[in-house]
């Protein structure tokens, strides 16, 4: 996997402490999603970021956190700085030992090898789920299953929050981010799925950085917020 470093000057480490009492290293190696952005298109960076920003000032410092989908874990460390802890998982095995090594500094995430079309994720129940950009990649005929596995790993008063690109801004996307996407999503199917396993469902886009509530054709990206699962 192709990786690069961020280099921490040794008399800035104190001032780079955000609350990690662990970070005692002087380097952050990348992994290769975030390299690959950096390198190719550094502005995806910062879509990346936003959206984990969003989902980290929906949790609360007490929350166990799960994450489906995690890839290289840039955008995980985000939302990690606001819980008490993320179990963020991936399919790919891989990727899932590469963040073990790279981000072992981070001592409140740890890492699983994890399919949610499977079964619910051990370790719960979890305040709190989140999956970025994957729910694109499930095969139509396993979404439910993917929700429904989720939903019961959660505390009863638990919340998930999925985040596609819309099917509406199709047309305009890349070659590249159209690969594997197999299962595009609009404001009312993402609201529809999320409301066979939540009490309660809202709904917000994106367009590059900027969250908002306008008019959901004109979002880029979806993002929905489901709360109290349906037992």
């Amino acid at each position: 996997m192709m990786t690069t470093e961020i280099i921490l000057p040794k008399h800035h480490k104190e001032q780079f402490d955000h609350g990690y009492d662990n970070v005692n290293e002087d380097k952050f190696v990348l992994g290769p999603h975030a390299y690959f952005s950096l390198m190719n298109d550094p502005k995806h960076l910062l879509f990346h970021l936003a959206r984990y920003k969003f989902v980290m000032k929906m949790m609360k410092p007490d929350y166990r956190v799960m994450e489906v989908g995690c890839g290289d874990a840039f955008g995980t460390v985000l939302v990690a700085s606001a819980v008490r802890s993320v179990n963020a998982t991936d399919w790919d095995s891989r990727m899932v030992e590469d963040n073990r090594e790279r981000m072992r500094q981070f001592e409140n995430i740890s890492f699983d090898v994890y399919d949610a079309t499977s079964r619910p994720l051990s370790g719960g129940p979890y305040n709190a789920a989140f999956s970025l950009d994957v729910i694109e990649h499930v095969e139509p005929g396993k979404e439910d299953v993917f929700v429904k596995n989720i939903a019961e790993s959660l505390t009863d008063d638990g919340m998930l929050i999925l985040g596609t690109p819309n099917k509406y801004a199709e047309s305009w996307a890349s070659r590249e981010s159209k690969i594997g996407h197999v299962n595009w999503k609009t404001h009312e199917t993402l609201e529809s799925l999320l409301s066979k396993y939540f009490q309660n469902v809202f709904m917000y886009s994106m367009n590059d950085e900027v969250l908002h509530t306008g008019f959901d054709k004109m979002g880029h990206y979806v993002l929905a917020v489901g709360s109290v699962p349906k037992r």
